[in-house]
């Protein structure tokens, strides 16, 4: 090969290693602010280029506009907006127990932005509207109003996008929520494993979809949101169809979902009004179901959500009487045994019929060990003789389970739990009781005593003579307890009352069935 072209290549490449090396190169940036610096013309062609008088000194004002921060505060919530994308960058929400919630993480920040990297002239700002404007060089401007309500967690942004020179190409808007949702400290182990990307369809009688990372058609949807446990961050738009897709995303498993409402761009290219109502705030059922848009439906009422909305609405009528939750889980708990109580009586009647032929079956078994058929059918003949089911004690409690779980699912997820006290040291219906604190070991009372009422329900009821069984049946009062330890309160309560009452229930039931074989006897 010639020497020349050798050097020629070797020089060449320790050129293009020396500018890589030495000469900073650009980031990758955002979508919204690539478009934003999309055709980006030198100064000396900007000025050159028409525009009118007005736009000319607003294009003048932003390019000297520094960031600013606007900060809202009611007796609902307190909001910081940005001029920097024109979003939010904090809004924390005031609870009953008067304890703030921050909803928006910090490496979430800003919702709502667009162009985060385009810093906006702040137009006007008060407690009900903040209007930002940005005219961008390549000879468009975009409007941004938020009408904020004072006494709701419902409120506005109106996006204005207008062509100001003739040959501009318009952007697309983009509107963001999240990565993540924010919650308080008790909530937040679980918050990334519980934060969501939901949406509900426009099409009667609409339904719930949860979003996983395929984009949807906006127009086929009425709002789109991310939520957690108690929290909710919503966008409505007025007109779904001025929207183009719906994109969910996050990075992995590890962090939570965001969700992003593109915009289209104008058809004639000139100009285009987009009004979008945007909710952020608690998922109290009944307050979201005022707004009659389907947002209630991010409340999770689980696999039995029909059962876990009646349960609901009776807990909350028994509130409205005793004006305390703690005492209306206990009425409601108590209604439901009562509505399953013929149910449960066939059970108890089945699982006390169990214990009384036990010394029979015991026989039989020491008797017929060794010969397998002749057990069985020795065993059936009991059975037959005793008028007892052995099944009989496990289908009304299977019948029962969609009650129980329906019941246990609402109380997990009702936001009018949180911060609800009860009696004594129950502060929080919606988090574990806490009776006291050992340095950092938190004791909880509740679960103990659910224990020990269940070990001597136990005891009630034991229908065998095996020791290993046994011994099974008394570690399942233990193994409750480590399950409900971490549990709300008002979940633990609940699992307290039904035990209370089925030990009564299971009392006079053996009592009446020990008695009535005595007299036959």
């Amino acid at each position: 090969m010639n020497k020349n072209i050798v050097m020629f290549v070797v020089l060449s490449a320790l050129t293009i290693f020396l500018y890589y090396f030495f000469v900073p190169q650009p980031k990758p940036q955002p979508r919204q602010q690539q478009q934003s610096a999309q055709a980006q013309p030198d100064e000396q062609t900007v000025k050159a280029q028409e525009l009118k008088p007005a736009d000319k000194a607003i294009l003048k004002n932003n390019l000297q506009i520094e960031e600013e921060t606007i900060n809202i505060e009611t007796p609902l919530y307190r909001a910081a907006f940005t001029n920097k994308g024109a979003g939010l960058i904090s809004w924390e929400i005031k609870e009953r127990s008067g304890k703030w919630v921050e909803l928006i993480l910090p490496e979430s920040a800003p919702f709502m932005a667009n162009f985060p990297g385009s810093v906006y002239k702040i137009v006007s700002k008060s407690n009900e509207k903040i209007v930002f404007e940005h005219v961008s060089e390549q000879g468009w401007k975009v409007t941004k109003t938020y009408t904020l309500s004072q006494n709701s967690y419902m409120h506005n942004l109106t996006m204005k996008l207008e062509k100001i020179r003739g040959e501009a190409s318009l952007p697309q808007l983009e509107l963001e929520l999240g990565p993540g949702l924010g919650t308080d400290l008790k909530e937040s182990k679980e918050n990334i494993s519980l934060t969501r990307a939901i949406a509900f369809t426009s099409a009667k009688p609409g339904k719930l979809v949860k979003l996983k990372k395929e984009s949807e058609p906006a127009s086929l949807f009425r709002w789109a949101a991310i939520d957690n446990r108690y929290f909710l961050a919503a966008l409505i738009p007025e007109r779904s169809i001025d929207f183009e897709q719906i994109i969910p995303s996050r990075l992995d498993k590890k962090h939570p979902f965001s969700v992003t409402m593109t915009a289209l761009v104008p058809k004639d290219g000139i100009s285009k009004e987009y009004s979008v109502d945007f909710y952020l705030g608690p998922k109290g059922y009944t307050y979201l179901r005022s707004y009659k848009l389907g947002l209630e439906r991010a409340v999770d009422f689980g696999f039995f959500g029909f059962l876990g909305k009646i349960a609901f609405a009776v807990l909350t009528y028994l509130h409205k009487i005793t004006n305390n939750y703690g005492w209306a889980i206990i009425l409601l708990t108590t209604i439901i045994q009562i509505l399953v109580l013929p149910l449960t009586l066939k059970s108890f009647k089945a699982a006390a019929a169990m214990k009384r032929i036990q010394p029979m079956i015991k026989e039989i078994q020491d008797k017929y060990k060794d010969q397998p058929q002749r057990l069985q059918a020795e065993m059936l003949n009991v059975y037959k003789s005793q008028k007892v089911n052995p099944l009989g004690g496990c289908l009304p409690m299977l019948l029962q389970l969609p009650i129980f779980w329906a019941f246990f699912t609402m109380l997990r997820n009702a936001y009018e739990l949180r911060n609800e006290p009860w009696i004594l040291w129950v502060k929080d219906l919606s988090a574990p009781d806490q009776f006291m604190q050992l340095g950092n070991f938190n004791l909880n009372l509740l679960p103990l005593i659910m224990g020990i009422g269940m070990f001597f329900q136990q005891r009630m009821t034991a229908a065998t003579s095996d020791p290993t069984q046994r011994r099974i049946m008394y570690i399942m009062p233990i193994v409750f307890v480590f399950m409900f330890w971490s549990f709300p309160s008002g979940l633990v309560l609940y699992w307290l009352t039904n035990s209370v009452i089925s030990m009564i229930e299971q009392y006079f039931v053996i009592k009446k069935d020990t008695a009535a074989h005595v007299k036959h006897a």
